[in-house]
């Protein structure tokens, strides 16, 4: 649940008809912020928000573009767009110690386990295929715009893809490092 609230604003986003930019685009914002302050009511932490924050710094600025220009260049390239901001998000988390993953993960692991290495490479592994995902389809997405299949349902696919495929290797990856840690923690007794 953590993940699609985390890309709440992304999916607003996708579902607005591609006509409907300008206003996929300020849904998007709506929900980024509101995701945002709501996150940090309940208690999370700025390290746990990254991507919440970074939606909507592009939100906003994908908001101002389409609203002054709805029939500008950046509404083909909108979703390629989409997915090279998250991988840069995602990729400087990275870069500055602080993958994205961490701050989801810590929502609903105990404090104890937060500044052990396991957990840490857990959570750079994990962001690092987010990052790789994002790019990928970014690129993708790049090349089906330029084709003038931008909007397409290819392009949709191509989007989904970029979030599932990542979403079903944390959910794997997760289940095989705690599997380890509870047959390395069995084989110590």
């Amino acid at each position: 649940m953590s993940y699609v609230r985390t890309f709440l604003p992304w999916i607003v986003f996708a579902v607005f008809p591609s006509a409907q930019w300008q206003w996929g685009a300020l849904a998007g914002l709506v929900a980024a912020v509101a995701v945002a302050v709501q996150q940090r009511l309940a208690g999370a932490g700025f390290d746990a928000l990254i991507i919440e924050l970074g939606s909507a710094v592009f939100f906003a600025a994908l908001t101002v573009v389409a609203f002054a220009d709805p029939h500008s260049g950046v509404h083909d390239y909108s979703a390629a767009l989409s997915s090279a901001t998250l991988a840069l998000i995602a990729g400087g988390s990275l870069l500055v110690g602080r993958p994205f993953t961490l701050g989801i993960a810590k929502r609903t692991t105990p404090r104890e386990v937060w500044g052990l290495r396991p957990f840490i490479r857990t959570n750079v592994v994990i962001t690092a295929v987010w990052t790789a995902a994002f790019a990928v389809t970014a690129g993708a997405l790049t090349a089906l715009a330029h084709a003038g299949h931008g909007h397409s349902t290819s392009a949709t696919l191509v989007q989904a893809a970029g979030f599932v495929v990542p979403m079903l290797f944390t959910v794997r990856y997760v289940a095989a490092v705690q599997a380890k840690a509870k047959d390395q923690a069995a084989g110590q007794r």
